[in-house]
């Protein structure tokens, strides 16, 4: 009986021996994943996306005119005016360090219809921007 406790135990010592002996399988990657996959580990720790959003109201012509197109320009200048303060806004506040990733703005036109004369005539421009920053 003691001779087959010791065999027992010799061979789970041999079965775990050998098992740890072997090199492990590597699986390869699509290149899809392994670069997100890179690119996450290649983030540094504290480093954080932030992501901003804002829409509002400007009243004034939506046609080709002069001033529709000076409108259109100014609605999106300040869009563009916005991201450039949010990274000195980020660093007064969470940041360290500061990044623009990216900015988009999107105009939409709000004409009068006939069935609502009091509705104004104008843009609802919408902006969006991200950014990378470091944590204090």
């Amino acid at each position: 009986m003691k001779n087959r406790i010791l065999f027992a135990a010799c061979a789970s010592t041999l079965a775990i021996a050998s098992a740890s002996a072997q090199s492990p399988v590597v699986q390869q990657l699509p290149a899809r994943v392994a670069s997100e996959f890179s690119s996450q580990q290649a983030r540094q720790e504290g480093m954080v996306r932030v992501s901003s959003n804002i829409s509002y109201f400007v009243p004034g012509p939506t046609d080709d005119s002069e001033a529709g197109q000076k409108l259109r320009d100014r609605a999106r200048r300040q869009i563009y005016e916005t991201a450039a303060r949010e990274c000195g806004v980020l660093l007064e506040t969470l940041a360290a360090t500061c990044r623009m990733e990216n900015v988009s703005s999107n105009l939409n036109v709000t004409s009068r219809q006939y069935n609502n004369p009091n509705q104004i005539e104008g843009f609802t421009i919408n902006g969006s921007m991200s950014y990378q920053i470091t944590l204090k």
